[in-house]
């Protein structure tokens, strides 16, 4: 059992964050502006300091709306935003990984979110096209201008994080601290190379959609693989979290909740969490209700059996080298 102010480090960093981050994507889209406020309040006032956002995110709602929530007690929290995404339509230079697109996108998230500095900066997604020493470069000025205190990376395979690490450190200049990656029951393939990687390299793992997209959560049943659905069941199927696998391994977690008289979202947050790679989970809730659940993960004990049940019914085969360096004794 922990709590929200039961702070951990970030990654390889003296930054401390709790073990659940606000994810605010939902400001604007799946939330209007009074069920965020009431979010953000309950999250800040059970200790929570860790908030997470995007230029992206509702077209800019989210920062605007972060922005205004956390005015008045900025130095409590740690704020981090991402950069990648495209904002002006036909501006091919607004969007991407380059130096231009990083300098233009922080300045403008400075501004939604009313502050002079963001204290986590995200490449958010890898374009596969920008020169890796451009864009280690621009963070690295960025931090010493003060506009940012640490930066991060998502989505990117893990061969260039570790390439991008090891220039970062042999030229001095900073570090990335933290890796934000789709990491749940359901999707466990980023343990063969992507968390040993950060765990090796000195970024802390946040993981994003930690519920599956929801599937996790038991809303979803073996009709819903055929049936039509709106934007959000789109975002299951999208991810590749919504098919018969996923479903399968929905009904353990269930059935595992039902036992602890839990939640399954409770029960799959507190999964996450039992990595030593994890820094801290991303909750992305619609509703102040939904909020209060997913931190009730924080309550949740799985013991050696559960554990056991749940990791059988989601593993994954880690595929060579790893299966073939465990067949001679040997770890990856």
């Amino acid at each position: 059992m922990t709590s929200l102010d039961s702070y951990r480090p970030l990654g390889r960093s003296g930054l401390r964050v709790s073990p659940l981050a606000l994810g605010t994507m939902t400001f604007g889209w799946g939330a209007d502006r009074d069920a965020a406020k009431a979010m953000f309040e309950a999250y800040v006032g059970r200790g929570g300091n860790f908030i997470d956002t995007a230029n992206g995110y509702s077209g800019g709602t989210s920062e605007r709306m972060v922005g205004a929530f956390a005015r008045s007690r900025r130095e409590e929290l740690v704020i981090a935003t991402k950069y990648s995404m495209p904002m002006r339509p036909g501006d091919p230079n607004s969007g991407g990984n380059s130096r231009k697109s990083m300098v233009r996108s922080l300045e403008d998230s400075l501004t939604r979110l009313q502050t002079d500095y963001v204290d986590l900066f995200y490449l958010h997604i890898w374009d596969g096209a920008s020169p890796v020493e451009e864009i280690l470069r621009a963070m690295d000025d960025l931090v010493r201008s003060g506009k940012v205190l640490y930066v991060a990376i998502s989505d990117i395979p893990a061969w260039q994080v570790s390439r991008m690490q090891a220039i970062a450190e042999l030229r001095g200049w900073a570090p990335l601290v933290a890796l934000q990656i789709p990491y749940n029951l359901v999707e466990r393939t980023v343990e063969r190379d992507l968390i040993p990687m950060a765990e090796a390299m000195g970024l802390g793992v946040v993981p994003w959609s930690p519920l599956a997209s929801g599937v996790l959560t038991g809303k979803y049943d073996r009709s819903d693989l055929s049936s039509p659905g709106g934007d959000r069941k789109s975002h299951a199927v999208h991810n590749g979290f919504l098919t018969p696998r996923g479903l399968d391994i929905a009904e353990v977690v269930t059935k595992v909740a039902s036992e602890l008289g839990t939640t399954p979202s409770r029960v799959a947050l507190a999964w996450t969490l039992l990595n030593p790679a994890v820094s801290s989970s991303l909750i992305g809730a619609r509703t102040l209700d939904q909020l209060e659940d997913n931190l009730g993960a924080l309550d949740v004990e799985l013991d050696q059996k559960q554990r056991a049940r749940l990791e059988e019914a989601s593993v994954v085969d880690l595929g060579f080298p790893h299966e073939a360096l465990r067949r001679f004794g040997y770890t990856s």
